[in-house]
Formats: structure tokens, sequence, C-alpha cells
């Protein structure tokens, strides 16, 4: 991991997450009042759900939802991985650092808990974190007719049936050479840090983020010899659907549906130039964070300090 070099004149840290939730607004009104402390202010979409923060003591600022990671030098993205994946987004061509709190379930890319919250600040604020640099998928959709579109994602794209139970026939190429022809309910290519998500769910490994590799992984694959492989990060995935009467499929980057895919379009899925920066506190532990996500080591047998 890299150290972490805060600009100079840092001035304003953005907060991310759906303040309608008690505990995500409770966290958020505790960055804003330290950071006030600190001669910071903290900038909020404009959106009803941020009223509630805008209490004395604290330092809130609205400004347009657009407006929000361009002003920003630091941003906090409070709630579960779905959030910091929002935030990455926002962030994906500034670099941007994010520090994500987890106020939500699991929790992979969120890993700062709410009682470290103010020290955690306060590391990223001083340059005491880490930077932990997480390569994005490019996602390009070129449409039968020309129409040409491109979606960003720091976990994973996947292609899924869309509304029906019948399963999709679809072939996979990667690098140009064809891979398999699949009888399934879609695909799933995954970054190595989108390892622990939907690709885990498909059977495919947990992925070291430090790794240069991407999942593919076949969902619900009709043929139990298709199983999930591990390509370089730098190949691209191509995905086309077979002509089958009834075909409806979608792609979806991050959670994010990126559009509908019909028989002649053509999906490819490589490697992005843009990275998203994480800050980790000193100290951060891999490892330490999929025995306690995962619940590894239980029963008396785990010795991990």
């Amino acid at each position: 991991m890299l150290a972490l070099r805060m600009p100079s004149a840092l001035r304003n840290v953005a907060l991310v997450g759906r303040f309608s939730d008690p505990r995500v607004a409770e966290s958020a009104l505790a960055a804003a009042h330290h950071l006030a402390l600190r001669g910071l202010a903290a900038l909020v979409a404009d959106d009803p759900e941020a009223a509630g923060l805008e209490v004395a003591g604290a330092r809130v600022v609205r400004v347009a939802a657009a407006e929000l990671t361009d002003r920003a030098d630091l941003v906090l993205a409070i709630g579960g991985d779905g959030t910091l994946l929002y935030a990455a987004r926002l962030v994906a061509h500034r670099g941007v650092p994010l520090l994500g709190v987890n106020r939500g379930r699991l929790g992979f890319l969120t890993d700062v808990l709410p009682q470290e919250l103010v020290a955690s600040i306060d590391a990223a604020l001083d340059g005491n974190c880490d930077i932990d640099e997480r390569p994005l998928l490019e996602a390009r959709l070129e449409r039968a007719q020309g129409e040409r579109l491109t979606q960003f994602a720091l976990n994973d794209v996947v292609m899924q049936k869309h509304e029906t139970g019948r399963m999709l026939d679809f072939e996979s190429w990667i690098d140009g050479r064809h891979v398999n022809t699949h009888g399934a309910d879609g695909l799933v290519v995954a970054s190595a840090t989108g390892s622990t998500a939907y690709a885990l769910s498909c059977g495919g490994p947990i992925i070291e983020p430090r790794l240069d590799v991407v999942v593919v992984a076949p969902i619900c694959p009709h043929t139990l010899s298709d199983r999930p492989i591990v390509v370089s990060r730098r190949s691209t995935v191509e995905i086309v659907l077979v002509d089958r009467p009834g075909t409806r499929a979608h792609v979806m980057a991050d959670g994010l549906l990126m559009a509908d895919v019909v028989v002649g379009d053509r999906l490819a899925v490589g490697p992005s130039n843009h990275v998203i920066r994480l800050l980790h506190p000193r100290g951060y532990d891999y490892y330490r964070l999929l025995r306690s996500k995962l619940h590894w080591g239980r029963g008396g047998r785990d010795h991990a300090r």
C-alpha cells in the first residue's frame, strides 16, 4: 500500500450516505461535528435527507449532487458496501480518496467501525492512513445498430436474464478466443475487489485484492462442468447472446442498471485506466477482515492476534 499525502489546502470533506437511516445520520452528524472542530466543512448533496445534519456545532454545506466530489478533497462513505460503490462512481474520474464507515451489514469495503470514526478521520486528515488503489473495470456495450455505451465498475459487471424464467444461451470470448457456449442465468465478470461479492455466491474464489486478475463466473449454469475461471485483468471478456425465442437480458455495473441487451449486441468487459483510492488506518489487515466478515476460525480455534 502507498502512504497517504493529503492536500495541504484541504478544506472540504464530502459525506455520502442514506441519511434517512438513523445509524447513518448518527455517524454523519458525529463526523460533521468533528470536522468543524478541525476547521473543515462537511459537504452533503442538496437533498431533504440531509436537513437533520444542519445543527449547532456542525458546518454542513449543501451543494448540488453533481458538484459534491468536484469540491471535496476527501469523501466519507457512510453505510454499507453499496454506499461506497455509489461514492466510487462519483470519484472515478477525480482520484479523490474514499474512507468507508460501516453502518451496513457485511462491509468488505466499508471497514471503519463507528467507534473508530473520529480517530480514522484524524488519521486521514493527518496523513496517517494507507492508500489502497483498486483498479476499475470498464464495460462497453456495442449495439447491433452501432450505438456504444460505457460504464465503470469497482466490483463487477453482470449480464443476467431479465424478467423471465428462461435461462440464457450466450457465448463467452476472452481476448478474441472462444471460451464456451453457456446455458445459465447470466455471467459475472468481477475484479479482485468484487470477488467477495456476487461472484462469491456463484462459486467463485476469494481473490487477494493486490492480484491483477478478474473472475469470470456463470450464474446458475445448466451444467456442472461450467465453472468460474480466473484470468488476467488485462484481458477483455466478451459476451454475446445466442438467438433464442424469448431471450431478454440486461447488464448491471456495480448493481446499477447499464442497459438492456438483445441478440446482436456485444458486451466487452476489460481493464480501465481509472483507480479508486481507498483509505485504511495503519494496521489494516485484509485477512483479519475476512476472518471477521466470514466468521472464520470460530469454535475455540481462532488464535489470531
